[in-house]
């Protein structure tokens, strides 16, 4: 995925990139709605994007400040493990970007390019209960919310892209 706008790049990361990566983690505020991952899992996961790079379409990307090339986060887009049928997106923004209308462009944008890469297949996403202003971004973003998920025995908040509205949604932009 390569994706630009005038605040954002989203793109392959580089593997000298890593330790970027591995400190959004670090921050208990960005990461506490995610499930725990080691230092060496999440090392783990950030080879697997890269690997992933070359069989396509699906991975993590990062996320960069397009007037500074700043690293802003990271976004992904995976098959939805409750239904392999299913694209689940996701993000994760450094705390100084938060309230700055990213999370909703980094929606928006993966949206896009998951309806580019195959438009039959549906797409949804999860967040915490608890984290509202995730949920507002989604719903945002053309999705609706729907009934609670459980996974790995916690409840999540469960949405699935509304297609017609995100169709409204981008031609109003």
């Amino acid at each position: 995925m390569h994706y630009k706008n005038e605040n954002i790049i989203i793109r392959k990361f580089s593997p000298q990139e890593l330790n970027l990566f591995l400190d959004l983690f670090k921050n208990e505020k960005v990461s506490r709605y995610l499930p725990y991952k080691s230092p060496e899992e999440l090392k783990d996961m950030f080879e697997k994007a890269l690997v992933d790079y070359k069989h396509g379409p699906l991975s993590r990307w990062g996320i960069f400040d397009a007037q500074n090339d700043d690293f802003v986060g990271v976004c992904l887009a995976r098959v939805f493990s409750e239904n392999t049928d299913w694209i689940e997106i996701g993000y994760m923004l450094r705390e100084n970007y938060w309230g700055k209308g990213i999370g909703t462009q980094v929606s928006r944008a993966l949206v896009g390019y998951c309806l580019a890469a195959d438009e039959n297949k549906d797409i949804v996403a999860l967040t915490d209960l608890d984290n509202i202003g995730s949920q507002k971004v989604l719903l945002n973003s053309g999705f609706e919310r729907v009934e609670n998920l459980v996974r790995d025995n916690k409840e999540l908040a469960y949405f699935k892209l509304q297609k017609n509205k995100y169709f409204r949604l981008e031609h109003l932009d």
